[in-house]
């Protein structure tokens, strides 16, 4: 389980006779024959930030107009599921982490890349016991984002506001970590313990803010429950919109909470939004877009839902949903046939990365059911980062959710080489203040390191969705119009 972001639990040292009752007493070290100790959980206090050590695990780069973050090392983290006590750590990863073959992690084990309670795995027929604490270390691989600047819209002593980009994450979440607006802020920013208001989705861009103190943060969270704050989107959606105001009350449910996908249903959440015509230049239409609640989508969903569905949204504008492309909630498959249907055609256009996931984490066993996306998180920001079914801020992922399914090299002349990479902590030597790579260090465990795969292009990266105002009872943060809602734009 990856560290979360603002809201995280780091360790803490023992208070004052702590140090005594984590001791094991004499007896308890008398074990039958065979028996393994497992050391007692280790006390966690609540941290706000990020800090040096966490910005410092890699870098970026820029390329054909995207952000890039090389490789890097990073420690996956869980304490033992209670389903698994009395099952070997080799049943468990044949059965739950299914992304990598058994050769992965009995090379990762030689590796010294599997802890347990942070001694080395020797055996994984080793059985799993209420609390054993499991590290595995992987080489990380995230996708890129747009090269597009974070701009600071307002900072003051309460708040920071930004323009965020599309297909940023707010938070680390699933492959994303170090591209995010919460990672660049504190990078490069010197902006550290924020705390996040709202959210929005990956692909949207625009009005975000964030508290700098635990008090602003619940003065407005007050205002968001008592339905106090104004939220005002423009979109860009196909063919004409109704000139008159448009209100749609349509319920929506959560279809996947891995690939992110969402639908009308009445069975759903119940939801509002009201959208207003701004302008429609022959093919495409302008609209403003006021949600009267938050829920996943709701705005993408909704305008899919009334025929209009956003230009180039790479959900819910595709020929998977059938013909009318979910028109008036006309799907005409099974949830598992809309999902494979959705995957099948991204994976067609080599553009699963747009979806913020990697045709691996299609095969892991069971979906996630506390995150809210796989490209977009929605929860609240206090984590626990040994808790693995923690949301981002908390990262949703599994041990096996980093890299992808290979058979790795087993000589010692490769592992040899691995520990010499691991030290270094990154698959590329960085050249000086250039931003380019020079010579790559590969992984030899690490497939991600083997396969090049297509960049999105920066338009790809794009959808035309954005936060234009959000007003509170005190305040009000507007940014500018996107170019792609003026009126005399065409694509």
């Amino acid at each position: 389980e990856e560290e979360p972001g603002p809201g995280e639990k780091e360790e803490a040292a023992p208070g004052p006779g702590e140090k005594e009752e984590a001791a094991p007493a004499p007896k308890k070290r008398r074990l039958a024959a065979g028996e393994r100790y497992v050391p007692p959980p280790r006390k966690l206090s609540t941290g706000v930030s990020f800090g040096a050590a966490h910005f410092a695990e890699t870098s970026y780069y820029f390329e054909g107009g995207l952000r890039k973050v090389r490789p890097y090392y990073f420690d996956f983290r869980t304490y033992c599921k209670g389903r698994w006590v009395g099952r070997s750590l080799l049943h468990v990863f044949s059965t739950e982490f299914r992304a990598q073959p058994l050769a992965y992690y009995r090379a990762a084990a030689r590796a010294g890349r599997l802890r347990l309670n942070e001694e080395p795995v020797r055996d994984l027929d080793v059985v799993l016991k209420n609390n054993d604490f499991l590290r595995n270390t992987v080489h990380r691989h995230e996708p890129p984002v747009t090269a597009q600047p974070i701009q600071i819209l307002v900072e003051d002593n309460e708040m920071v506001v930004v323009d965020k980009p599309s297909s940023l994450p707010v938070h680390p979440c699933g492959r994303f970590r170090h591209n995010t607006v919460i990672f660049i802020l504190g990078k490069e920013h010197d902006l550290k313990e924020l705390h996040t208001i709202h959210r929005l989705d990956r692909m949207t861009s625009g009005v975000l803010m964030f508290a700098k103190t635990a008090e602003v943060s619940k003065r407005i969270d007050e205002q968001v429950r008592e339905r106090q704050l104004e939220k005002e989107y423009v979109c860009r959606v196909v063919g004409e919109f109704p000139e008159h105001e448009v209100v749609c009350e349509e319920p929506i449910l959560v279809v996947s909470y891995k690939v992110g996908v969402c639908r009308v249903d009445p069975k759903g959440k119940p939801c509002i939004t009201i959208f207003q015509r701004l302008s429609y230049n022959g093919k495409t239409s302008v609209v403003k877009c006021l949600p009267r609640t938050g829920r996943t989508h709701q705005i993408r969903v909704h305008l899919q839902y009334l025929g209009h569905p956003i230009v180039n949204d790479p959900i819910y504008n595709m020929e998977a949903w059938g013909p009318d492309r979910g028109k008036g909630g006309k799907i005409d498959k099974t949830d598992e046939e809309l999902l494979k249907a959705l995957v099948e055609e991204h994976r067609s256009k080599q553009s699963l990365d747009i979806l913020g996931i990697l045709e691996e984490d299609l095969n892991s066993s069971a979906e996630n059911k506390d995150c809210g996306n796989s490209s977009d998180c929605t929860k609240s920001a206090q984590a626990d980062p040994i808790n693995e079914n923690s949301c981002p801020a908390k990262d949703t992922k599994d041990l096996e959710r980093n890299d992808t399914a290979a058979c790795p090299p087993n000589s010692d002349t490769n592992l040899e080489t691995l520990e010499k990479n691991k030290e270094l902590g990154s698959c590329e030597i960085q050249d000086g203040q250039t931003g380019e790579k020079s010579s790559e260090e590969k992984d030899p465990l690490c497939v991600e390191c083997k396969i090049t795969r297509r960049d999105p292009s920066p338009k790809e990266l794009v959808m035309y969705l954005h936060a234009l105002r959000y007003k509170g009872a005190e305040f009000e943060y507007c940014s500018k119009m996107p170019e792609w809602a003026m009126e005399d734009w065409e694509e």
